[in-house]
C-alpha cells in the first residue's frame, strides 16, 4: 500500500509539471463547439474535523488546523472531467485534552460534473460556477505517538466546490469535502484501535484556494456555455460568407482558395492553386517568360521590373517537406531564377525569408525557418552569388492558412525572396 501511495503522488507531481505543455490539447473546433481550455490546476488550504475514530478522551478543535490539497484536473467536455490530487491533514489535541499529534496523507482519483454548466448558470452568471467531485484512493496515517507507526487504507471521497472567476486564467475557490476511509485500524488521533477496522473513519476537509486554467484558448471549460456556442456559430457563418467572396478571380472562392493571390489570367485547379506541373514553385504560364527573360543579356528596365514584381510578389518560392531544412529537389529551380536575376543585375540584393507552419513549438519553427532560409543562402553562394548580397531573414510561422489542412501547410513551409 506504501508504494502505491508513493506512486501516484508521483504521478500527480508528473501531471503538474506537464500539464502546461498539453495544455495546448484543445477541443477540435467544430461549428457547434468552441475551442476551450481543458487542463488546470488547484491547490487550496484549510481546516479539517475527523468526525468519527477518534479514542475515547481525545478530541481535536472543531474547526482543525491544518489541511492542504494540490490536484490537476482535466476537462473531457464543459460538463464532465476528471482531476488527479493529493491531501495532507494534521491533527492536534484540543486544549485541556491528553496530547497527540497524528497526520493523514491521502492520493485519490476523482470524477469532475461542472453543475453549473448542467444547470446554465451562465443564464444569469459569467463569475460563478459549482464542482460536484468524486471518487476513490490510498491513504495514510501516521505517528511519532501513540501506536508509532503508518496505517494504510483505502477511501472513498466526495464534495462540493463553488468557484469565483477571477479572470480567464484563475478562479477562487472553496471546497467542502468529506472522506470515509474503508480498512482503517488506528484511530486518527493514533492512541486506540477503530471498532470494525471496515468503514469507521470519517474525515471532513473545509478549504479555500486558487485554480489556475491553463492553455492558450481565451476560456476553460469550466466557463464555456450556450452563448459561446451561439457566438462560435456566428463567427462561423460570417467566416462562410467572407470565404464566398473570391479576391483573386480565379474561380475558387476565398474560403477554398490555397492560393488567394493568384496572378490574374494564371490557369489554376480546384483548389485555386496556380498549375505548376513540375512543382518547382513557378506557375507554369510564367515559367517559360521567366526563362526567356533569364536568357536574354542586358535586358531593358521594363523587363527587370516585371520580374523584380513577380519574385516580390511572391510567385519564385523554394519548398520544404515537414520538419526538414533541405529544399525538396523539385522546388530548387526558384533559387535558380533568383541566382540568374542577380548576376543580371549585380547592383541588387535580396532577402531569403523563410516560414514554417503551425505544427510544434513557435520558438522551433522560428528557428527552422531561419534554418531553411540559411540553406537557400549556401545554394545561392554556391552558385555564384556573393554572400553579402543576401541578407536572411526568419519570419518563423505562417499563419496565413488552415493549419488544420495538410496541403495547406505544405504551401507556407518554404522560402520567399525579397530583391532590393
Amino acid at each position: 500500500m506504501k508504494k502505491k501511495l508513493a506512486s501516484v503522488s508521483l504521478l500527480l507531481l508528473a501531471l503538474t509539471a506537464g500539464a502546461q505543455n498539453m495544455a495546448t490539447t484543445s477541443a477540435k473546433p467544430s461549428v457547434d463547439q468552441p475551442e476551450y481550455n481543458k487542463w488546470s490546476i488547484e491547490l487550496n488550504g484549510g481546516v479539517n474535523k475527523p468526525t468519527r475514530a477518534m479514542t475515547a478522551g481525545y478530541t481535536t478543535e472543531s474547526l482543525n488546523f491544518f489541511h492542504g490539497d494540490l490536484g490537476v484536473r482535466y476537462m473531457f467536455n464543459p460538463k464532465f472531467g476528471v482531476k488527479l490530487d493529493v491531501g495532507y491533514d494534521q491533527f492536534k489535541e484540543k486544549k485541556n485534552t491528553p496530547d497527540f499529534e497524528s497526520r493523514y496523507v491521502r492520493a485519490s482519483f476523482q470524477g469532475v460534473v461542472n453543475v453549473g454548466r448542467a444547470l446554465n448558470f451562465e443564464t444569469w452568471t459569467n463569475t460563478i460556477g459549482i464542482l460536484a467531485h468524486g471518487g476513490f484512493g490510498v491513504s495514510q496515517i501516521s505517528t511519532e505517538t501513540g501506536f508509532g507507526g503508518q496505517d494504510y487504507m483505502a477511501h472513498g471521497i466526495a464534495g462540493i466546490t463553488g468557484q469565483i472567476k477571477l479572470s480567464n486564467r484563475v478562479a477562487l475557490t472553496g471546497d467542502l469535502t468529506g472522506i470515509v476511509n474503508g480498512r482503517q485500524n488506528w484511530n486518527f488521533d493514533g492512541m486506540g484501535n477503530t471498532t470494525t477496522g471496515s468503514f469507521d473513519g470519517v474525515l471532513l476537509n473545509a478549504s479555500v484556494g486558487l485554480t489556475f486554467y491553463l492553455g492558450k484558448n481565451e476560456k476553460h471549460a469550466d466557463w464555456v456555455g450556450e452563448e459561446d456556442r451561439i457566438g462560435e456559430l456566428e463567427k462561423r457563418v460570417d467566416l462562410i460568407e467572407t470565404g464566398l467572396i473570391d479576391s483573386d478571380k480565379d474561380g475558387v472562392a476565398d474560403l477554398y482558395d490555397l492560393e488567394p493571390n493568384t496572378i490574374a489570367g494564371v490557369a489554376v485547379n480546384t483548389k485555386g492553386q496556380s498549375i505548376d506541373t513540375n512543382q518547382n514553385g513557378v506557375p507554369d504560364e510564367l515559367e517559360s517568360y521567366l526563362d526567356k527573360t533569364y536568357e536574354k543579356k542586358g535586358s531593358g528596365t521594363a523587363t527587370n521590373n516585371t520580374v523584380e514584381e513577380l519574385i516580390n510578389g511572391g510567385y519564385v518560392n523554394v519548398y520544404f517537406d515537414f520538419n526538414s531544412s533541405k529544399p525538396t529537389n523539385a522546388s530548387l529551380s526558384g533559387v535558380d531564377f533568383l541566382v540568374k536575376y542577380l548576376k543580371n543585375n549585380p547592383g541588387k540584393s535580396a532577402d531569403i525569408i523563410g516560414y514554417a507552419d503551425e505544427i510544434g513549438k513557435t520558438s522551433y519553427n522560428t528557428e527552422l525557418s531561419r534554418k531553411r532560409a540559411e540553406a537557400v543562402k549556401k545554394v545561392a553562394v554556391n552558385a555564384g552569388i556573393d554572400a553579402s548580397r543576401l541578407n536572411v531573414i526568419a519570419n518563423g510561422e505562417d499563419t496565413s492558412v488552415n493549419k488544420n489542412s495538410k496541403e495547406a501547410r505544405q504551401i507556407v513551409r518554404r522560402v520567399t525572396f525579397q530583391v532590393k
